[in-house]
């Protein structure tokens, strides 16, 4: 049995992302792609931007590593590290990257035993880590992400267009 045969929850998140982003922003102006609510906070196309960076520098790198070597050291992610540039993000072509990037991801993932779930590494902040949990991790990721897309799509390209039905709601981009 394989760890995606395992776990049809997760690997269903997984496939499903890029889609789901894809679809939501379908529509959205380079405005609401690029707004951000306050300084510290991000954008859509900064949201698209780490997907693409943590892909590869935060899951499969301590995929990869946990499969392939006994109790590696996994080093911390700096998620703010990309964006200490101020650069700008195109974020149409990063959530294309993201989707390739996830397609590689999930090839990766197939053919993997279930009994590398068990397997551990060494998270240099938090610890112990097994490979199951970095899986259920991801997965938690993306939907907090598409969580945080909606937010800040019906922020931005919605709310301050519904006049007196604003009082019904609290917004939290």
């Amino acid at each position: 049995m394989t760890i995606i045969e395992m776990y049809p929850q997760i690997a269903n998140i997984l496939e499903r992302t890029p889609a789901v982003l894809r679809g939501l922003v379908a529509c959205a102006t380079p405005d609401e792609l690029d707004w951000q609510p306050s300084p510290e906070r991000w954008s859509i196309n900064m949201v698209f931007a780490h997907l693409a960076d943590v892909e590869v520098h935060g899951f499969m790198s301590r995929f990869s590593a946990i499969a392939g070597q006994d109790n590696p050291l996994l080093p911390s992610y700096d998620q703010l590290a990309l964006f200490r540039s101020s650069a700008r993000f195109d974020g149409l072509a990063e959530l294309g990257r993201f989707g390739e990037q996830r397609a590689k991801t999930l090839e990766w993932l197939k053919p993997l035993s279930f009994s590398v779930a068990g397997r551990q590494g060494r998270h240099e902040d938090l610890g112990a880590v097994t490979f199951g949990q970095l899986l259920h991790e991801f997965a938690f990721h993306d939907l907090g992400h598409i969580r945080q897309v909606i937010e800040l799509y019906r922020s931005r390209a919605f709310y301050p267009r519904m006049g007196v039905f604003q009082n019904y709601y609290r917004i939290s981009p």
